[in-house]
């Protein structure tokens, strides 16, 4: 900050003693959101590694061809061990895969596993140990406005930062291939082809989202899938190296629950997953749903977000009768859905 006071070392001779600007260091001139982003910067970049895939055929939507029909993407280590995630269609298809850290060091790396249905992709790098590594923070904490950082390496120049806000929550979005990703987080931080992978991160120094896609010829509008599905991915990935889910055939997005709907209805909820859309003839469509349905509870279980039903919705309900309570204009109503083994590119 600059400090204009008067010269102490001016000695009075009468006249008025000019004032003199002094600079504070340089610590003090960062302001607040500069120092956020900084430290979001420094805390967190050393994590994010650059994917360099070769002989596949990646980079459907976000990254960035390279030579020899491969290309590059973004990564973030979470955990030092070497396990990495990134986009799916940052390494569908590839032959072979670099990670490359922010000092420049190559390492091979092989997948354990793809989720197409979000978009996500967990690596192994190699045989590293002890890599630097960032947390994933909870995404159901997020507000609209909140300050992020995007970290990844578009267009090939690595460790780039861009910062930016949350612009909307709990969006649905649908890739090239016609897949649905449900959760996703809408942000005016910059992403650019090859930061696809590349994390989205809270002031805190959270990694709250994998950035996945922008809209090309629309400025500011940017998405990321939302790090509570990100954690429900990389947890079915490390046990069973798939994601086998139930599915409804709904479409939805996190959606507020007006306070006397949920006080007429004795609920708890302040948000719920309202369906925007159903698949003819699915589960849900067989079971009486309808669009704009807000679905509160699964098996008695709180709904909040379309987060949340996306992980209810797990292999241990394929096949079995489950009650879903919803809002239907104000008034709370139960349905028994038989959710099906949910195949790629497929509704929620």
């Amino acid at each position: 900050m600059l400090d204009f006071t008067s010269n102490p070392h001016h000695e009075d001779d009468g006249r008025s003693a000019p004032n003199t600007v002094l600079l504070a260091p340089d610590t003090e001139i960062l302001d607040a959101y500069s120092h956020a982003v900084t430290s979001v910067a420094d805390a967190v970049g050393p994590a994010v590694l650059g994917v360099e895939t070769r002989g596949g055929k990646g980079h459907q939507s976000g990254g960035h061809g390279g030579s020899q029909g491969g290309g590059v993407g973004s990564g973030v280590v979470i955990a030092p061990d070497g396990l990495v995630l990134t986009n799916c269609h940052v390494v569908e298809g590839a032959g072979q895969i670099h990670l490359r850290d922010s000092e420049g060091r190559v390492m091979e790396a092989r997948v354990l596993g793809v989720d197409p249905d979000t978009d996500l992709a967990l690596l192994r790098a190699g045989s590293a140990r002890d890599l630097p590594h960032a947390a994933l923070g909870d995404s159901k904490r997020l507000k609209r406005g909140q300050l992020v950082v995007a970290i990844g390496n578009p267009l090939g120049f690595e460790s780039t930062v861009t910062a930016g806000v949350i612009s909307a929550l709990g969006r649905s979005l649908r890739a090239k291939n016609g897949r649905l990703i449900e959760d996703v987080i809408q942000t005016d931080a910059a992403l650019n082809p090859g930061n696809s992978g590349g994390p989205l991160v809270s002031s805190r120094g959270e990694v709250i989202g994998i950035n996945t896609a922008v809209i090309m010829g629309a400025q500011g509008i940017c998405f990321a899938v939302a790090s509570n599905t990100a954690q429900f991915v990389l947890s079915e990935l490390i046990q069973h190296g798939r994601v086998r889910r139930g599915y409804i055939g709904v479409s939805g997005q996190t959606a507020a629950v007006p306070r006397r709907h949920a006080r007429n209805a004795s609920i708890d909820n302040v948000s719920g997953a309202m369906v925007t859309a159903l698949e003819p003839n699915g589960p849900a469509a067989k079971a009486g749903l309808m669009s704009l349905d807000t679905i509160v509870r699964v098996d008695g279980q709180a709904i909040t977000g379309v987060d949340d039903l996306i992980r209810l919705l797990n292999n241990e309900r394929i096949g079995r009768a489950i009650t879903i309570d919803v809002l239907r204009r104000g008034t709370l109503r139960s349905l028994t859905v038989v959710p099906l083994e949910r195949p790629t590119a497929k509704a929620a």
